[in-house]
This record gives C-alpha cells, sequence and structure tokens, in this order.
C-alpha cells in the first residue's frame, strides 16, 4: 500500500483503487442538497446518501475492500467479524458475492433489524452470533475466534484496507458534485464510531484537497476519539451509551487514531438527544429514514459546526438501518433535549378531588400529561405519583414550575442527569 502525506500505511492512491474495486459491485450512492440544513448554515449543504447502499450504511466498502484482497487460501479459511450491526451487514454482502464463509459477533444491544438484514444478504455463508452488551465485547470474542479457527479478522474500522474503502465515500461525493458543475466543498462532516471512515477521509482530503474543513462528530455519551486526542494515545472509555449504536465504540483504533491524530482532525461531540431531534427532522422534514449514526453528522449542524456564512458543506448520511419499534424512544429522547418533556415527582394527598385540582391549577394550556403512575403510598396521607409532562413550547417551563410551586402539593422535579432517567428511557 502507499504511504500519505501524514505519515500512515494508507494513502490516498489506495483509495482511488478501492473505488475501482467497488465500482464493480456497488452503483456510486446520490448526494443530495438539503435546504433544511442550508438554513442552519447559511451556506448550500449537501448529504451523502450511504443510507442508500445495498446494506443501508458505507461500511460495505471496508468489508467488501478488504475480503477482496485475500488470497485464496486465505479465503478458504474464512472470514470473522465484530459489528454493531452495519459493518456485519457489509461483511455479508462482500461474502454473498466474494462466496467466502463468515461468522459474525454482534453485541446484544444490536437492533432486531440488523441481525434480520444480515441474515438475509448472507444467507447459508454466515453465522450470526449475539453476546456481550458493547461492540467491543463481540470485538474480544472474534479476536480469539480467528485466532482459534484461522479465520482472517475483518475489522470494522481498524486495517488498512477497511480505512481505504471507508474513505472511497467522500472521493466519490467529490467526483458527482464536480460533475453536476457545483462547488467543492469547503467543509465535510463525518460521523465517528472507531474512525475508519473519518481516518479514510482525512488521508484523502489531506492528499487531494489540502484546504477542506473535515470535522468527525461522535456522540456524547461514546466519545472515544476525542477521549484518544485528549490522552495522546487511544484509551478505553469506562462505559459508553449504546443508543447511538453504530458509533458506540470504548476505544478508538490503533490504525485510525494516528492518522486522525497526525491530520488534526477536529473531533466534536453531539448530545444523543440531539440526534434523535435530527432523526425525526430528516424523517418528517426529508422523507429519510436514518439510524442514530446515520443522523450524527447532521445533528452537529449550526449548534456543535458552525462553518462561514456561504461554505459549501458535505455531510454524510451514513446508516438507514432504523428499526421502527425504537422510533417511540427517538422521540421521547428527543423531547427531552428540546426541554418539552419533563418529570416530576408529585406527593399528593389522598383525598378526593386533588388529581383534579393539580389538572386545573398547575398545567398550562397547551401541557399533557404523558405518564401518570403512582409510585408507593407511604402512609394514608399522601401518595408520590411520577408524571410527565409535555409542554406546548420549552418556554413554558418557568410558568410551570412557577403554578407548581404554588400549588399544595410537595413537587419535585427530576433532573435529566438522574438515575430514575435509566427507567424512563
Amino acid at each position: 500500500m502507499a504511504t500519505s502525506s501524514v505519515g500512515t500505511p494508507v494513502g490516498a492512491d489506495d483509495v482511488e483503487q478501492a473505488r475501482q474495486r467497488l465500482s464493480a459491485v456497488l452503483s456510486p450512492t446520490p448526494v443530495q442538497r438539503l435546504d433544511r440544513l442550508g438554513a442552519r448554515t447559511g451556506g448550500p449543504v449537501w448529504v451523502k446518501r450511504e443510507d442508500l447502499q445495498p446494506v443501508r450504511s458505507y461500511k460495505v466498502r471496508g468489508a467488501y475492500n478488504l475480503i477482496s484482497r485475500l488470497e485464496q487460501s486465505a479465503r478458504d479459511a474464512g472470514v470473522v467479524c465484530a459489528s454493531a450491526g452495519n459493518h456485519a451487514q457489509g461483511l455479508a454482502y462482500a461474502c454473498g458475492r466474494l462466496g467466502v464463509h463468515g461468522r459474525v459477533y454482534v453485541p446484544r444491544t444490536t437492533p432486531r433489524q440488523k441481525r434480520d438484514r444480515i441474515a438475509v444478504l448472507g444467507g447459508d455463508l454466515v453465522d450470526i452470533r449475539v453476546l456481550g452488551d458493547t461492540y467491543d465485547d463481540a470485538a474480544a470474542e472474534a479476536l480469539a475466534d480467528a485466532s482459534r479457527t484461522g479465520a482472517t479478522l475483518v475489522p470494522a474500522f481498524d486495517h488498512p484496507l477497511t480505512v481505504a474503502g471507508q474513505g472511497t465515500a467522500v472521493a466519490e461525493a467529490f467526483e458527482q458534485l464536480e460533475a453536476l458543475g457545483e462547488a467543492l466543498p469547503d467543509v465535510v462532516v463525518i460521523p465517528v464510531g472507531g474512525g475508519g471512515l473519518l481516518a479514510g477521509t482525512a488521508i484523502w482530503l489531506a492528499e487531494r484537497h489540502p484546504e477542506v474543513r473535515l470535522v468527525g462528530v461522535e456522540p456524547a455519551g461514546a466519545a472515544c476519539m476525542a477521549a484518544a486526542l485528549q490522552a495522546g494515545e487511544p484509551v478505553t472509555l469506562p462505559e459508553v451509551d449504546a443508543f447511538v449504536d453504530g458509533a458506540a465504540v470504548r476505544r478508538a483504533g490503533d490504525v485510525t487514531y494516528p492518522i486522525i491524530r497526525d491530520a488534526k482532525v477536529e473531533v466534536v461531540a453531539v448530545a444523543e438527544g440531539r440526534v434523535c431531534a435530527e432523526m425525526l427532522e430528516l424523517y418528517q422534514s426529508d422523507g429519510i429514514i436514518a439510524e442514530p449514526a446515520g443522523a450524527l453528522a447532521a445533528a452537529a449542524l449550526g449548534d456543535v459546526v458552525r462553518p462561514q456564512p456561504g461554505a459549501a458543506v458535505l455531510v454524510l448520511l451514513s446508516g438507514g438501518n432504523n428499526d421502527v419499534s425504537r422510533y417511540a424512544e427517538v422521540v421521547e429522547r428527543a423531547l427531552i433535549h428540546e426541554g418539552r418533556k419533563h418529570y416530576f415527582l408529585v406527593d399528593f394527598p389522598q383525598e378526593p378531588g386533588a388529581l383534579r385540582r393539580f389538572l386545573d391549577g398547575v398545567l398550562g394550556e397547551d401541557d399533557d400529561i404523558t405518564l401518570f403512575e403512582y409510585v408507593k403510598r407511604n402512609n394514608r396521607e399522601t401518595g408520590p405519583a411520577l408524571v410527565g409532562i409535555e409542554l406546548g413550547s420549552p418556554d413554558d417551563l418557568p410558568a410551570l414550575l412557577a403554578r407548581m410551586q404554588a400549588s399544595p402539593p410537595n413537587i419535585e422535579k427530576i433532573p435529566a442527569g438522574s438515575p430514575l432517567f435509566r427507567y424512563l428511557l
């Protein structure tokens, strides 16, 4: 492989050679202008629709690039990988196209929809093993499998061939924008899990378009790359929020970290609630079904990533493997993040009319009770209830709190950081 200008075993030539291999099995995904996002930044915003891949994410690029380079003896021994779901689908697709047997290890947090898609794509060629609570649990078992069986480990992000394959997404988008006669992006915004996509993009941009600003976006609850950059080496996060399952990685890659460090890439974090709000906006306004990791980069625009007014922006929409059963949680997290939903412990007196007085005296005109559940009855006089209230607007909260302060029952607001929220979300 070539060596890039930032001193890594991957170069822009490797990214472009990977594009040639992928062209035999994958059609280019479209770039689409989204004026809704452009209104946030004051300039044109294009999204690279990797959710429209056959496996609904960019992960197929790295998996296919690596497996297609294996010698026949290695193909005969099979391949193995760990994944939160999307990489496993990429491996399953590659196995199906290349006739290679594979095993995939996914954590229990992987949505059922992704597991089902792996089975469909891989058919009889791919076995699925479910264990552990995080990607890293699955990764440890996949590594042990490879050592035990002689199968080739196909990393989700931490291999030069994976990095080169994933870097093809942005290289492809630049070519498409040139063909459309559009200005090339001033800013590229990329989601980050273990860093394969970001590293591949950084390598290619550093050699082909070094003037372009590159920003990586992590979920706030799994910011492993930022932790690595701060520590000067990859470190293991003590815990992660697995909600953005496609990017919930405890430790940045040993291959990807130095590439991102040496390229001096900006890495920022976005709250999971903001990701949920963006998922809903993509669906309701743009007709795009995005999984949490798929909406991660777009969620950062405006508040966290602020391009110069008029700057052209390219955002990678990285995945569309969303399980419809998760939308209730997505809506809940979005409402809480936006300040429109709050929870309270209300110590109701056990007497007739107490609830009616609460409804009449405390709730505003546009407020709605979404949860009411007695928690425990301490004695005959009072009984605390868990009450969820959705506001018409976040600006209505101060008035609601003032009415609560003046009302007879003792009312305690549950802060978002409370352990109680584990049982509500």
